[in-house]
């Protein structure tokens, strides 16, 4: 039997634990519902932007975060300990371009980001709901994606990731009037175990990954 933990183990995570006193704040708050994020105040500079929707114990975050430090990483999820993990292993490392949020994904890309404010927006193996009366849940629906292309900077990146191939083949009916759609074939270079912890899990159980980077095609709003 698979399970997580097997997964997610500190020592196969990049950096290493600093001494206490060089642990950094990692945690920010949304502030109230439909309040704008303030990138500038939360990071203490102005750089280039990354969300992760949904971004469960931050796994990705860390390795990106380390790999690009001209880029302000920022992970929403609703789930409070995966949030407080994340957040532990981000500050334990002196991470100050990572931060977590506990929140809604789908609540912030739709109300909290400003229009052309983010250079990346990531979401990987959201829950695909097929039950009629769950099927609102979806992260991915048109509304969000929606959001998301107005979110982002011209020519901006949107990187959808899924272990679900009916998920895979919705998601792509309904990002190409927005975006332009690139399947990506074979594991990430800056993760070739796997990006998530979900990544991990679905590969050992032998489910296949479908990724896609796609970009923001450039359209006027009463086109999009």
């Amino acid at each position: 039997m698979v399970s997580e933990r097997d997964f997610d183990r500190d020592a196969d995570l990049p950096g290493e634990v600093l001494p206490r006193e060089q642990w950094t704040r990692t945690r920010v708050g949304l502030g109230e519902r439909g309040q704008l994020f303030d990138w500038d105040a939360a990071f203490g500079r102005r750089a280039k932007r990354m969300v992760d929707l949904g971004c469960g114990n931050g796994r990705y975050l860390l390795t990106s975060g380390f790999a690009r430090p001209e880029f302000d990483h920022l992970g929403v999820e609703l789930v409070p300990p995966a949030v407080i993990m994340g957040s532990l292993r981000a500050g334990q490392r002196g991470l100050t371009n990572v931060k977590l949020a506990w929140g809604d994904a789908s609540e912030f890309i739709t109300e909290r980001a400003s229009p052309g404010s983010i250079d990346e927006v990531h979401l990987y193996h959201p829950q695909p709901y097929y039950d009629r009366e769950k099927v609102l849940r979806r992260q991915l629906t048109p509304r969000t994606l929606l959001a998301i292309w107005r979110a982002l900077v011209p020519g901006g990146l949107f990187v959808f990731q899924t272990d679900n191939p009916e998920y895979f083949r919705y998601a792509h009916e309904n990002v190409a009037q927005l975006f332009q759609w690139q399947l990506r074939k074979g594991p990430w270079e800056d993760a070739p175990d796997g990006r998530t912890l979900r990544e991990r899990v679905a590969r050992a159980q032998g489910l296949e990954i479908f990724r896609a980077e796609v970009r923001r095609l450039e359209l006027a709003d009463h086109e999009a």
